[in-house]
């Protein structure tokens, strides 16, 4: 009996299969990889270990005994830590505060401050090398540091709770690799003193340098657990997408449903070239009047700051942007709109609707300007303009004057694409529009891309899923570390490709 045992483990959302009959089985003293393409269930397997999502069904023992985690506070009293790429610090606390929080020290009832700071700063100090200068920053609040220092802090804070078991889910996405190898060489004292590590990462150079075993994930089932030293990165992929013999292409059905985004004039609408930012590195690219350019690589490879980086939202360092031949290069979301722009943001509750604000302002927003006669708007005028959007989209209300979030996910997932609409965009920028939405709503939104492609927009599309960047894409960007590393058309458009080349691994 392993000292962590995971079996029958299920988890669907709605009519999505996350997880099917899923197991991880892993010893005390091992660093053990848990691998698999974008959408094979890593991060559910993960979650549901670590309590922030509760199983269908599943089976969890820890050292031999049978363990019930429904939250987050369960997995800690079972020895359980994790990380993920999503930070869970306080921006406005100190570091020493972020790495104790929730577990102070006290005494007669009072937090001993000077404690807690002495053991934080004894702490931090294994990862002295990955701050600038090697200053440890204890009394800064966390706030003020870069991301990938936040992103230490945030593992220093998982290995104060002193698990028996650690889940390291992609936390190492974000680090530059001088600060890689300071994490690596804490992970490999935490091994040598018998912590488990259940480690995720898309860098599989890291995976081979870390691991000693790896269990990889195919939709939401088991596809092997093996010996890393005795299979090569290529096996590891084959695992991951089914077997690299003859490329797999897309499905009759899937290539009739891809038809319907074509009809690409070649007539460059958009055009970007050598963009760079804090993140990114040099990306070019032209997209033609009709056609749907798909941004694929493991999630966050640079791809979402791409689409905000052309919507004005993310400061670019160099680079020139035209639409339809003209400059626009732009500093602000107002200045993209006025560009003929439009974003569909990853998060639509912070970034794409007014959650407190009726149906109708969150249709008409974007577009008022266009309606608004002497500086005055018509009120007939807007709940017509929202009403066009609504039916276009078939967007199901009781009324426009109901609250926005009243809506199913799908239909606010609508409202959000449909406020866009009433704009006439020539550049619309999907970042993984159909996340959280059922089938049909889906179906829905595939039917509005290919409505758009007809008019001539350009569509720029970042999915989380590969099956519907394939699908739906004319070709596909694939990026790696904030750069363009293959850009997979025709024949070369399949999964297998792009796991591949998302990984960095020559088959």
């Amino acid at each position: 009996m392993a000292f962590l045992e995971m079996r029958g483990v299920d988890k669907r959302y709605g009519g999505v299969v996350a997880l099917d009959d899923a197991s991880l089985s892993a010893e005390r003293g091992e660093v053990h990889g848990l691998l698999g393409a974008n959408g094979s269930g890593k991060s559910s397997l993960n979650k549901i270990l670590t309590g922030v999502v509760a199983p269908d069904r599943a089976t969890i023992e820890v050292d031999g005994v049978a363990t019930r985690i429904h939250r987050p506070q369960d997995a800690h009293h079972s020895g359980i830590a994790a990380v993920y790429q999503e930070l869970s610090l306080i921006p406005d606390l100190s570091v020493a505060a972020n790495i104790v929080l929730a577990f102070e020290s006290t005494r007669l009832g009072f937090v001993q401050r000077r404690r807690d700071r002495d053991r934080a700063e004894a702490l931090l100090e294994r990862f002295a090398p990955a701050f600038h200068g090697g200053i440890l920053p204890i009394q800064a609040p966390v706030g003020s540091l870069s991301p990938g220092e936040q992103q230490i802090v945030e593992i220093a804070k998982a290995i104060a709770r002193e698990p028996d078991i650690l889940v390291l889910d992609e936390a190492t996405a974000s680090l530059y690799s001088a600060q890689v190898e300071v994490v690596s060489a804490v992970v490999r004292e935490l091994r040598a003193a018998g912590t488990l590590v259940v480690f995720t990462s898309h860098r599989l150079g890291e995976v081979y340098d870390l691991c000693d075993r790896a269990t990889v994930l195919r939709n939401g089932a088991v596809a092997g657990s093996v010996a890393l030293a005795e299979t090569s990165e290529a096996e590891l992929v084959e695992l991951m997408v089914g077997s690299l013999g003859a490329p797999r292409r897309r499905p009759a059905a899937e290539r009739e449903e891809a038809k319907k985004v074509q009809g690409v004039s070649g007539v460059p609408r958009l055009e970007v070239v050598d963009l760079s930012t804090d993140r990114l590195e040099q990306v070019s690219c032209r997209v033609a009047q009709g056609e749907v350019l798909g941004l694929g690589g493991l999630a966050g490879q640079g791809q979402s700051e791409f689409l905000n980086a052309l919507f004005g939202a993310v400061r670019i360092r160099h680079g020139s942007v035209e639409v339809d031949g003209q400059a626009a290069l732009t500093h602000r979301p107002k200045q993209a709109v006025d560009a003929g722009i439009a974003l569909v943001p990853g998060d639509r509750n912070r970034q794409g609707l007014f959650p407190v604000r009726p149906i109708l302002e969150n249709l008409t927003v974007p577009s008022m300007r266009r309606r608004a006669r002497l500086g005055v708007l018509s009120d007939a005028a807007e709940r017509a303009a929202a009403s066009r959007a609504g039916d276009q989209l078939q967007i199901k209300f009781g009324a426009l004057d109901d609250g926005v979030m009243t809506l199913s996910g799908g239909n606010q997932q609508k409202v959000v694409v449909g406020k866009w609409l009433l704009t006439d965009p020539r550049v619309v920028l999907l970042d993984d529009p159909t996340k959280g939405i059922d089938v049909r709503a889906k179906a829905e939104l595939y039917e509005v891309i290919g409505q758009l492609t007809e008019r001539g927009v350009a569509v720029l599309l970042n999915s989380s899923d590969d099956d519907e960047l394939l699908t739906l894409s004319h070709r596909v960007l694939v990026f790696f570390e904030g750069r363009i590393v293959s850009v997979l058309a025709g024949d070369d458009l399949t999964r297998e490709r792009l796991v591949a080349d998302s990984l960095q691994v020559t088959t």
